[in-house]
């Protein structure tokens, strides 16, 4: 009994770590990134169309990596070293920003930073499930998630205070700022301990030949997360609704800040959710209060409805992040556990760049409204086929929801 408690403490210990360390991380990342889309129009004059091809162009190369990054964790059993490295990247991704001369220079530099996302979100993601007790795996992705999402609204919040204080011209001082906390999450990795079990001796074949046996379901939710989506743009376009609605620079970073808060406070409420009424219901429900969101996106002319909007946003982050990831980690094979995730990561990612590419061009061609009527229905379209084509497990408790 006394070695169990042990082994739960650690592992609790362990995913607060993993959570303060994506916490710090993404403090660092979020103090730009809601500013890159505001410097490219301001310094550089590019268009909606442009942003959703640097955004999308990023996010599907490095998306790439994340699948391999999480079949060498399983093959190999480094997921810290992996992770670490992956994280590394964010020194370098600020850098690059700091030089760049040119729209071409920002989009290195973003492909550096997705780089490093797609080499650490897999193996971090089976340290997370590993720590965790299987009856609560939804609650430890929702503390994960929480952490992470409050060094979201951080930094969000570190950078409005900073372009207020600094001025509107203020970029590259922020994004010499964003090296500290990156720093500090890398100063964490002493802290995790990691997992490490024996594996069968590497096969070249493995990852190929395993993936016939994959659980049914999995299939399934892998083809709706693609779905989902190819209407899923970057967030990019949310800062530039908001500013072609007339915020400013400043209170459109703060309507992100506001979007990541909400996320943050309602992750493990969500996460316990999840563990109680079962993934399916809460994904379902996630995707269709995506589908209003971005209705509302569309359709909003007023100040207060679309900080309403960017609440409701993060609600739907809160609803599936987490349950997403523990609805996996659960049904992928024990050795495979890493590689679907990273797989799960990978699709998601390389829909990301027609998604941007073609709400950009929607954008240009039709007015604001039309990318987010066109994500509103794919959206709604993959909470009808989750709700009425993925079938329960036999042993599932809540199998009959």
């Amino acid at each position: 009994m006394k070695n169990k408690d042990n082994t739960t403490q650690m592992g609790i210990r362990n995913i607060i770590m993993l959570g303060l360390v994506s916490c710090f991380a993404d403090i660092s990342s979020e103090m730009v990134y809601p500013l890159i889309p505001l410097y490219l129009t301001a310094a550089f004059g590019a268009t909606p169309a442009l942003v959703g091809m640097i955004e999308g162009i990023a996010e599907s190369v490095a998306s790439l990596l994340k699948v391999f990054s999480g079949y060498i964790s399983d093959r190999f059993q480094h997921k810290k070293a992996i992770a670490f490295s992956g994280y590394a990247t964010g020194v370098i991704y600020k850098i690059a920003l700091l030089f760049a001369g040119s729209w071409t220079g920002i989009l290195s530099a973003r492909v550096i930073d997705r780089f490093g996302k797609g080499v650490r979100t897999a193996p971090r993601d089976v340290m997370v499930s590993e720590s965790a007790d299987k009856n609560s795996m939804g609650k430890a992705f929702g503390i994960h998630k929480m952490l992470d999402m409050a060094g979201s609204a951080i930094g969000i919040l570190l950078a409005f205070l900073l372009m207020k204080t600094i001025g509107e011209n203020g970029y590259k001082t922020v994004f010499a700022l964003s090296v500290i906390p990156i720093g500090i999450a890398l100063l964490l990795f002493f802290f995790i301990h990691e997992k490490k079990e024996k594996r069968e001796p590497f096969q070249r074949e493995h990852f190929w030949k395993n993936i016939s046996r994959l659980d049914g379901r999995l299939k399934l939710y892998l083809f709706v997360t693609f779905l989902f989506t190819l209407g899923n743009s970057s967030n990019a376009f949310l800062l530039l609704r908001a500013s072609d609605l007339g915020f400013d620079g400043s209170n459109t970073i703060l309507l992100y800040f506001i979007y990541n808060l909400t996320a943050s406070v309602l992750a493990v409420p969500f996460g316990k959710l999840s563990d109680r009424i079962g993934r399916k219901s809460l994904l379902v429900s996630g995707y269709l209060t995506f589908s209003l969101v971005y209705f509302g996106f569309a359709f909003c002319s007023s100040a207060p409805l679309m900080i309403l909007i960017f609440v409701v946003y993060g609600a739907f982050t809160a609803m599936t992040a987490g349950a997403e990831r523990a609805f996996i980690a659960e049904i992928a094979p024990g050795d495979l556990k890493g590689t679907m995730l990273g797989l799960h990561s990978t699709l998601a990612g390389i829909a990301l760049l027609p998604a941007s590419i073609t709400a950009g061009l929607l954008w240009d061609n039709f007015g604001a409204c039309a990318p987010f009527l066109y994500g509103g229905i794919l959206s709604l379209c993959a909470a009808l086929i989750l709700k009425f084509k993925l079938k329960p497990a036999v042993t599932d408790p809540t199998a009959h929801k």
